[in-house]
């Protein structure tokens, strides 16, 4: 509760998501709160609020405005929205796959006997899958994909109402279109039913799945904030083997991929997952990505993960005022990664590791790119990133210079206080 302040006769304090005007005779009467569907990006606020800025679904008649409480009404509305801008508030948790996995299996599909037809002992590592349960398999994947994917539309803000809207088990598809705003869920990433054997995978085969829990493709103008992004109730720990390999069920939580520009991702929390967020998914997709991919990441959250905060290509990526928590024990690779053609400004975060951990694995290289680190800390130390990784990793040389200088930033703060400012504010529930 934020402690009442007095302006003249009037004392305004906000107890849960509920604004309360205290007279002088001590009566509470409920005064309006600001409806977050009719938020938009403020100014100089990153990449997104370049040119015509992030309005999503802000002028939305009184006809598309839709409140929904199941995964049906949520995709009903989100076919309504299209050609009009729209607001969708989420109330509640809405499941995408409150049915189970059952629910998509193909007539015919059995795993134990996919798991017979390919155990590598019968099937071997050198020949890709074929044969009656693979095709099975990805006829079931296809019913997922079309039971869990949700288009947005141009011009729409998808917001959770209070503090406890979420949406489970679905993949958000923000492809091909401008203007969307998302803000105020916890989304839960999709869990894909029936991963993909690949024998050939590597030395030993592995297990490759589906569906990131929000995609911008090819689409301008995106604004995602105060988001909980989360394996949720299935993290990977919890996930079986067979064959030797982990059973992947996941895939991304954001990814901003093929020719995807002008997105602020700001105040999310990103946790327990392992490939988190990449700009850009190919070497080969220069045609497509070049000159674009311009991400703003601020005052997010990565907390838990284990790659890809971001993994970066092409793109001119600014990350400023993030907070990044690395546990003892769990796994870690890096934060960020460092790929083809980008252009990376990381400054003033914060990172929390353990004696474990040791600071020049907070970058990756994965290509030969450029990038400005400086005012960032680690464990509440200055820290020149490039300059521990460059010590730590003498064959895999960072250079420093990304370039291009940031202008469209809001408050900077200080990177020392980003655990306090960026753990208490981050994430969905905080916009009350």
């Amino acid at each position: 509760m934020r402690t009442p302040t007095c302006h003249g006769r009037v004392i305004t304090t906000l107890v849960g998501c509920t604004a309360l005007v205290l007279a002088a005779t001590g009566t509470a009467q409920a005064a309006s709160h600001p409806d977050l569907g009719r938020q938009t990006l403020a100014a100089h606020d990153g990449w997104a609020s370049e040119g015509t800025g992030t309005t999503g679904g802000s002028a939305a008649d009184a006809d598309h405005v839709f409140t929904v409480t199941t995964w049906d009404e949520f995709r009903a509305a989100l076919t309504a929205a299209a050609g009009a801008p729209s607001v969708i508030k989420v109330k509640g948790t809405i499941d995408a796959t409150s049915q189970g996995c059952a629910s998509f299996e193909a007539p015919g599909y059995d795993f134990d006997q996919y798991l017979a037809d390919y155990d590598p002992a019968v099937w071997g590592l050198d020949a890709p899958l074929t044969g009656e349960q693979e095709e099975l398999r990805a006829a079931s994947a296809d019913n997922q994909k079309l039971g869990i994917m949700a288009f947005v539309p141009a011009d729409t803000t998808i917001v959770g109402v209070g503090r406890d809207a979420g949406i489970r088990g679905a993949s958000l598809q923000i492809k091909g279109v401008e203007n969307v705003i998302v803000r105020n869920l916890t989304i839960e990433a999709p869990l894909d039913c029936f991963p993909a054997w690949d024998p050939t995978d590597g030395e030993t085969g592995a297990w490759n799945s589906e569906y990131d829990a929000v995609v911008v493709y090819g689409s301008r103008h995106v604004w995602v904030d105060h988001n909980t992004l989360t394996d949720g109730r299935y993290p990977d720990s919890t996930l079986p083997s067979y064959f030797g390999e982990i059973y992947q069920q996941h895939d991304g939580l954001l990814d901003i991929v093929r020719g995807a520009d002008l997105v602020t991702a700001s105040w999310n929390v990103l946790a327990d997952h392992d490939k988190t967020l990449m700009i850009g998914n190919s070497d080969s997709a220069g045609a497509d990505d070049r000159d674009k991919l311009r991400v703003t990441l601020h005052h997010n959250h990565f907390d838990g993960v284990v790659e890809r905060a971001p993994r970066v290509r092409f793109g001119k990526v600014d990350a400023y005022n993030n907070h990044f928590t690395v546990t003892a024990g769990q796994k870690y690779g890096y934060s960020f990664g460092i790929g083809i053609e980008s252009r990376l400004v990381a400054e003033k975060n914060s990172f929390t590791l353990p004696a474990s951990v040791q600071a020049g694995t907070i970058l990756k290289k994965w290509k030969e790119a450029p990038l400005t680190a400086s005012g960032n800390y680690v464990n509440g130390a200055a820290t020149d990133l490039v300059a521990v990784h460059n010590a730590q990793y003498p064959a895999e040389q960072l250079a420093s210079g990304a370039g291009w200088t940031p202008e469209l930033r809001t408050k900077v703060n200080d990177p020392r206080a980003l655990p306090g400012l960026v753990g208490r504010n981050a994430g969905a529930g905080n916009l009350c």
